[in-house]
């Protein structure tokens, strides 16, 4: 039998949104953006190394391992959508049946993920353009990373409920303990055991078990929001956990293949090139962080106030997700561009790869205002029934917004206007996507 039902409140159909928007955001940024601050601490110590051949390795295996983080991502956000409008509408026990049934849900894909990238490796870093020494390193890797998909997926879904119940701070501590963990195994993996790369690996498994095991806390001990883990339980939720999870994994892989594309187009132009996307692939995460986490942030307080019919304020939402990602955008741009020298020189890069990385720095920052807006207004389709325009707008962005304008782009001046033709599409699906959500919300409230 389940356990009662805890009384638990909907914490954000009253009181200021923007407030809202800014907490759940900064708590979510510090939680989603030590997952990728894992990988900048990896590549910071492997860096250490001196060896292009193991930057440019960390580049091509981090384009697949990072699938399997978007498709965790994508079911944790089905996970936050159900569970925050179903405490919207005053229903804690429904909402606790999703959230177990969508942990369930997460840990089986993340599962046939995980074998599909182990045993097609070789064949996606080959696609990727990898050769010699890069190619084995990344593979060795992506091998040893094996055991941490599942319990990072894990990880990551608790973290998604604990957001749809309001428990931003509880959420945090999930993720940042991965972080915190590797940053005190690297060392000792990498060098005192001189595993170098796979060591990296290794502590990166360390730390997700960790996050896992403190998320499973905070969902079952600390809420007492989890039932027991039953395949019935999933099959009757399975269609209401589909029609979110499917749009929001495809949305969420459109990064991963749009990555994968960028560095398949740099790669003719050298192990340089592609270190220097690795470098960038893992300064974005971090420097732009809080633009990352809006969807999964801004989505539970969208969630609840559609839940209790409070339209005005799903409106107001909505305008605050986006004046906070615009400001914080060009906060950041300047950060970069101060400290543009300072950022390539901390991963000893030289050559082109300094090129590229202050031309990123210089520029292409800016952009991520138009991402941020892509970011809120999927919250907005998750949350207000239409989770498949998510798919559309970031696939379309992943393949119109980036084929074209990398193509043209590298034709012009190389893996610099790849960038920037990158960046021209990022702007024009950002625009686009703001104008669709404004309409769906309005909607919503019959207006």
């Amino acid at each position: 039998m389940n356990a009662p039902v805890p009384t638990i409140q909907a914490r954000f159909i009253e009181g200021s949104t923007m407030r809202h928007v800014v907490v759940m955001t900064l708590t979510g940024a510090l939680g989603l953006m030590s997952l990728f601050l894992v990988d900048l601490i990896d590549l910071f110590f492997l860096s250490m190394l001196n060896q292009t051949e193991v930057t440019a390795a960390i580049g091509y295996a981090g384009t697949i391992v990072f699938s399997n983080l978007s498709v965790s991502i994508g079911t944790g956000i089905a996970a936050a959508a159900l569970v925050a409008r179903n405490l919207g509408a005053g229903n804690a026990g429904r909402a606790r049946q999703y959230a177990t049934s969508a942990l369930l849900f997460s840990l089986i894909v993340s599962a046939i993920i995980t074998v599909a990238i182990a045993s097609g490796s070789g064949a996606l870093l080959s696609l990727l353009g990898a050769q010699g020494e890069a190619k084995r390193l990344a593979q060795v890797f992506i091998w040893t990373m094996t055991p941490g998909y599942v319990l990072i997926t894990g990880a990551v879904c608790c973290s998604f409920i604990l957001r749809g119940l309001g428990d931003a701070r509880r959420a945090m501590y999930i993720t940042l303990s991965s972080a915190i963990i590797t940053a005190m195994a690297d060392p000792v993996f990498i060098f005192w055991l001189g595993w170098g790369i796979q060591g990296a690996a290794a502590a990166t498994v360390l730390g997700y078990l960790v996050s896992f095991g403190i998320g499973l806390h905070g969902v079952s001990k600390v809420h007492g929001f989890l039932n027991p883990l039953r395949l019935d339980g999933l099959r009757r939720d399975f269609p209401a956990i589909w029609a979110i999870a499917l749009p929001a994994i495809l949305t969420q892989l459109a990064t991963p293949f749009a990555n994968a594309y960028v560095t398949y187009e740099v790669a003719p132009f050298g192990d340089e090139a592609v270190a220097a996307s690795a470098i960038i692939g893992r300064v974005i995460p971090v420097a732009f962080g809080m633009i990352f986490v809006l969807s999964g942030s801004v989505g539970p307080i969208i969630g609840q106030n559609f839940g209790a019919k409070r339209y005005d304020r799903v409106l107001q939402t909505l305008t605050d997700g986006l004046i906070f990602s615009a400001i914080y955008t060009v906060i950041t741009s300047i950060v970069l561009f101060l400290f543009r020298h300072e950022i390539a020189e901390a991963f000893n890069a030289a050559g082109r790869t300094v090129d590229i990385v202050v031309f990123f720095c210089t520029f292409i920052g800016i952009s991520w205002a138009f991402a941020g807006a892509q970011f809120v207004s999927n919250a907005a389709f998750n949350n207000l029934g239409r989770p498949n325009l998510s798919t559309w707008f970031n696939w379309g962005k992943a393949t119109l917004g980036t084929i074209p304008f990398a193509l043209m782009g590298a034709h012009l001046a190389g893996p610099e206007g790849v960038l920037a033709g990158i960046a021209l599409g990022s702007v024009i699906f950002g625009v686009a996507s703001v104008v669709t959500a404004y309409r769906i919300a309005a909607r919503s409230g019959g207006a």
